[in-house]
């Protein structure tokens, strides 16, 4: 696919997204949120949904909590303008509550679209329900800071999985600001990883085993 033919089909679902009456979310909108970014990047970032300042300018992550995964890019020298930025639904929950079962189920046909058309290295999520999207069962306790291959399903058919807090935590818990800088830095290493099995796998090499960093599902 050529960039513009890739860019062509995000704003193709990106319309969709924005005409999408398939939950009750739509109702209480005032904008929908497709996402935005580099359609040639290797890195996608999958947040939970859009709040009050994203349901206003129809972006992402542009109140405090993007404020902070700026700075969270920044520490190892990214821009957000680097990567492509979305979430496991569109449109803003009510009172900015956790987005429901059916809400996500409504919306995952738009996400899995989006990572079949940018086909990413990584996918970092953001908070536990985008977590849960790709790594069923997971505690992000656990979690947070480690990297998994990519469920085919998903739409990321040929990546990692890094997990992180939502930016937005570090406000409730502020110890959370550090936690979630130190698992920043092991982002750029677990995109490394994925762009050498990648290249082995389309090489047609064995690929090399990879210790997984885990978690107990339960």
């Amino acid at each position: 696919m050529t960039p513009d033919e890739r860019r062509a089909a995000l704003d193709a679902v990106a319309t969709e997204v924005r005409d999408c009456r398939r939950c009750r979310l739509a109702g209480g909108r005032t904008q929908a949120v497709p996402g935005e970014g580099d359609p040639e990047t290797e890195v996608v970032l999958v947040g939970e949904g859009p709040g009050q300042n994203e349901d206003l300018q129809g972006r992402p992550f542009v109140g405090a909590a993007g404020g902070f995964l700026g700075e969270l890019l920044s520490v190892i020298g990214w821009r957000r303008e680097e990567v492509f930025i979305t979430n496991v639904v569109k449109c803003r929950p009510p009172g900015n509550r956790d987005p429901e079962p059916d809400e996500i189920a409504a919306c995952a046909p738009f996400l899995r679209r989006q990572l079949e058309i940018l086909d990413p290295a990584l996918v970092v999520t953001l908070g536990r329900y985008s977590m849960n999207t790709f790594l069923p069962g997971a505690r992000i306790g656990q979690a947070h800071g480690t990297d998994h291959p990519a469920p085919p399903e998903t739409g990321a058919r040929d990546a990692r999985v890094c997990a992180m807090y939502h930016p937005a935590a570090a406000f409730r818990q502020g110890g959370l600001r550090q936690t979630m800088k130190v698992d920043m830095l092991a982002v750029p290493a677990a995109l490394a990883r994925s762009r050498r099995e990648r290249a082995e796998r389309s090489a047609g090499a064995a690929p090399v085993s990879v210790p997984e960093r885990g978690w107990e599902a339960g």
